[in-house]
Order: C-alpha cells, then structure tokens, then sequence
C-alpha cells in the first residue's frame, strides 16, 4: 500500500460537514468519489480536523491509502478534475510514510473566524463571513480572549455532544485584530474540542457589544458550565487555516 497525503481547501457551504453521511453532500465523501474516479480504488480518507456544515477550510489536510503506486502531480491534476463541479480544490499532494496520519501526527492547528461589522449586509461574502451590524469593541474582546490562553478546563465552551474525553484543553495564541470593516479571531492549539472556537467567538461578540462585561465573560468561563454560554457563531465565518506536523 502507498499513503498520500492531500492540502486542500474547500468552501462548507451546501456540504453536511466533512464526515461521510448517508445521503448528504459531504467533504468527505467527495474526495473518495472522487479518488474512485481515477484510481478505481475504494478508499476511506481521514482528515486532520472534522469540519461541521458551513466550515470552510484553506489548509485542511488529509490522508489515504492506494494500492498502486502515483505520481503526486497526477493525483492532484486527477482529482481537481472530477472535483471541479464542487466547491472543493486539491493544493498539494505527496507521497509520505506509512505511519503519518493527518490527525494524529497534526502539533498544532490554526483557526480564523472572520466578521463582517458593518451596517450593510455583505453580498460578495454571504455564506463567508458572520455579520453584526453593531459596531465591535476589539480591544475589550482582546483583552476577554486572553484570558483563555493556556490550560483550561474549556466545558462552558464545549458541545454537549463532543466526543472529546475530557474538556482541558491547551490554547497557544488568542488573538482580535480589525481592518476595515473585518474582524479576525485567529486561534492556535494543538487540538480543539466540538464547537469550541465559534463557542468563544459567541460569547466574545457579547462582549464586544457591551452586553456582556469582561468579568462576565470570566465568569461564564469559570462557571465551567455550557448553560453559562452565549448562543453559538454561525459555522459560515470559521475557516480552518492550516495544521503543523513535527
């Protein structure tokens, strides 16, 4: 068997997420076709995150196996082929060892959540970015988001439904910068949890629109408590940015 390894990007929007569901458009379940096209092989391909419906990537990265061996350049050109009715693209792809696994072998991804904060709402960027209307205050959201730095047990803002064994999570870097009419919250850790960074971008927009005060916003994270969280960021302004290997 052969592994390859693909960086690809793709717009969520119109998908049920990344995972293969029966009888929906799925990331997933595209590339395998997709890979069936070409190689005449079954394949299950496995991601380095599971993006929810709506999520765009620009640097998701995946892996799978083939029995025959490929040139990485054909398999990219093959694949932008069969996929080029759907709002996905092929980066980059290579051959690698048979022990990388794009999920377990990932150090560190790296998320943006962008929002449109304007008084119109946006129409080249609908479906690409959330907007709120009412101006944001980035330097109180900032100085709330630091606090999440570091090791934390992060319950308050995870999904009742996550998977993950346990809520302590680690995040690296935190950071809200403006320009022009877009905010940008970039987030880094080596793992996330279910919903954990639209999680803490909900609750920050309370803060940045005065509803919520930074100790507000410190206590709800320490009420370690999912009922102590504002309303979820909708999936179309999260985009998965890229993933570390060692």
């Amino acid at each position: 068997m052969f592994r390859y390894c693909l960086t690809i990007e793709y717009k969520g929007t119109g998908f049920c997420g990344w995972q293969r569901q029966p009888n929906l458009p799925s990331i997933q379940g595209s590339l395998e076709e997709a890979i069936k096209k070409f190689s005449s092989e079954n394949v299950k391909v496995q991601a380095a995150g599971r993006t929810d419906a709506g999520v765009h990537a620009r640097g998701q990265v995946v892996h799978f196996d083939l029995q025959k061996k490929w040139d990485s350049f054909r398999i990219s050109e093959a694949l932008n082929y069969h996929l080029r009715p759907l709002n996905i693209v092929v980066l980059k792809a290579k051959s690698v060892k048979s022990d990388f696994n794009a999920r377990f072998s990932a150090v560190k991804r790296h998320y943006e959540y962008i929002i449109l904060n304007r008084r119109p709402p946006p129409c080249l960027e609908r479906d690409l970015v959330w907007h709120v209307a009412k101006k944001l205050d980035i330097e109180k959201m900032a100085e709330a988001a630091k606090m999440v730095e570091g090791l934390h047990d992060f319950t308050t803002f995870r999904s009742l439904e996550c998977q993950a064994k346990s809520p302590i999570k680690t995040i690296d870097s935190f950071t809200i910068s403006r320009k022009n009419d877009h905010i940008y919250f970039r987030i880094s850790a080596p793992s996330f949890l279910h919903h954990q960074v639209r999680s803490l971008v909900g609750s920050l927009k309370m803060v940045g629109e005065g509803k919520w005060t930074i100790d507000d916003f410190a206590m709800a994270f320490a009420a370690k408590d999912r009922k102590a969280c504002a309303a979820l960021a909708p999936s179309c302004g999260l985009y998965l940015m890229k993933v570390d290997y060692s």
